[in-house]
């Protein structure tokens, strides 16, 4: 990173963007985050600069790159509850497709480099491979949700060619007492006296969110392009990875069996939305980036 070169935070608010910002500031980006107005507010480092834009605004986008003057911009918002995507398909549309094709758009006119953050959840309609998916397979989305941030990978490559777009899988650890991410999601339910249901029959590959933010800003810096895969190590289902997470909260196994609940997809009726298996291949990732892809056992929450 050249001293001074300013680094754009999409979702600055949300669980990675918060610490997107954190981390590349302590790294010496200049940051200008971008947040929607309602945004819940979270504490910035000194050095951070927030703007306020809707990602269905192309002018007002267009502002906030004229104002920030980016080298970089790391896109990390989306419309991402599944439940509100099948809500409103439309507005997940207009949010995760033509939101990122703008700014793509124009960070490829200003030859800023463009990273944009997908999911594992493009997969789900074909059974995984042994191993997970890699980069090579194709994608095939059950819900709105995964169809539209597959979509926004298309319109991302077609807007800027050179554009990187890395999917990450189900973010877990710590979210400063906002109840976020896949592990501290679990521990607020628990504290407000919640069971809750958690399913046996969901796998993924959790992957704690620091590392996500390290390996992000790793790879801002790189020539890599196209699709990547970054995501933990370790394939677990949504109820194992509940009980590893009370267990590191310091409660016995018992315990923790005795605050969640085992839960499938077909019982809750969720078969067609939730895959059973996008386990992501992270090889191709690991054999050059030096940040550690660190998942629950290694991570704190």
């Amino acid at each position: 990173m050249a001293e001074g070169e300013t680094l754009l935070v999409s979702g600055a608010s949300g669980f990675l963007g918060a610490h997107l910002v954190a981390t590349a500031s302590a790294a010496g980006w200049d940051v200008v985050g971008l947040r929607h107005r309602s945004d819940m507010p979270v504490p910035w480092p000194a050095r951070t600069r927030m703007v306020a834009a809707d990602l269905c605004d192309g002018d007002a986008l267009e502002r906030a790159i004229e104002s920030a003057q980016p080298s970089a911009v790391i896109h990390a918002a989306a419309m991402s509850r599944m439940a509100d995507c099948e809500r409103d398909p439309a507005a997940a549309r207009r949010v995760n497709v033509d939101g990122s094709r703008i700014l793509a758009g124009l960070c490829a006119a200003r030859g800023a480099r463009f990273v944009h953050v997908s999911t594992d959840l493009v997969f789900g309609a074909n059974a995984a491979p042994q191993g997970g998916f890699s980069e090579d397979d194709r994608p095939g989305p059950i819900s709105v949700y995964g169809a539209s941030k597959w979509d926004s990978e298309l319109a991302v490559a077609r807007a800027d060619p050179r554009a990187l777009i890395v999917r990450l899988p189900l973010l877990l650890g710590p979210s400063h007492g906002r109840g976020l991410g896949a592990s501290d999601s679990v521990g607020a339910a628990v504290e407000r006296g919640e069971t809750p249901a958690l399913f046996e029959d969901e796998w993924r590959t959790p992957l704690d969110v620091r590392s996500a933010a390290r390996a992000l800003l790793e790879l801002v810096q790189s020539e890599a392009c196209g699709p990547l895969h970054v995501a933990g190590p370790e394939r677990m289902s949504r109820y194992e990875l509940g009980l590893r997470a009370l267990r590191q909260r310091g409660l016995r196994a018992d315990q923790a069996r005795k605050c969640i609940a085992r839960s499938t997809r077909q019982g809750s009726g969720l078969e067609h939305l939730r895959p059973a298996d996008v386990a992501l291949n992270s090889a191709r990732a690991r054999s050059f980036l030096t940040t550690i892809l660190v998942g629950l056992e290694d991570g704190s929450t």
